[in-house]
């Protein structure tokens, strides 16, 4: 698909980042082409209207999307321009203690340990229809977090949207609903690590 190969042109590899054996998947450079910035967006939309859409279930409270989670901090920039073309709320994700008030809060494994993420309760209403978003998934145990937390308030999670996913890491198998990479790293780079633990 030509989309696909214009997103993968603008991919940033970098090789041993954050740390040595690292191969980090960037796709900070998709935003910094207007025509990329909108192919990713349209491409997410049509997955979102001709495959998440159809799949909500008919008892569902309402047969669109109520909600884009978007994860800290890459999801942030890709989630409230789909937010607004879909008629949605958004709604972020944050680490441990960066968001006021009452918050939500679910713990994910890390290659290293443990971390928290948190969303500010009432954000996510019972029956509402979630879509979570964020820019790469690896291990999953991120986008698990968020779609812990929307089970915990009571929402429900029909789908998780990637810009660029690690296939060979399984981390889709660990989530509740079904994922959607755009990009699969390995068919970008061979044998490319994980570069954040989403």
């Amino acid at each position: 698909m030509a989309d696909v190969e214009l997103l993968k042109s603008h991919m940033g590899v970098h090789v041993d980042f954050p740390k040595k054996g690292i191969v980090f998947q960037d796709f900070l450079p998709i935003l910094r082409s207007p025509l990329a910035f909108e192919t990713l967006l349209t491409h997410f939309l049509h997955h979102i209207t001709t495959v998440v859409i159809p799949r909500i279930p008919d008892d569902a409270p309402s047969k669109k999307i109520d909600v884009i989670v978007g994860l800290d901090a890459r999801g942030f920039l890709i989630g409230p321009p789909l937010a607004l073309r879909l008629g949605a709320a958004f709604v972020p994700v944050r680490k441990s203690g960066k968001l006021p008030g009452e918050c939500v809060q679910a713990v994910y494994a890390k290659e290293y340990g443990e971390d928290v993420f948190e969303m500010q309760a009432g954000s996510i209403q019972p029956g509402q229809v979630v879509l979570v978003v964020d820019d790469l998934i690896a291990t999953g145990g991120s986008a698990k977090a968020a779609g812990d937390i929307v089970a915990k308030q009571g929402g429900k999670t029909v789908g998780y949207v990637f810009v660029v996913g690690l296939p060979f890491l399984k981390g889709h198998e660990k989530l509740d609903a079904p994922a959607y990479s755009i990009i699969q790293a390995d068919d970008q780079i061979d044998g490319a690590a994980p570069s954040d633990s989403t």
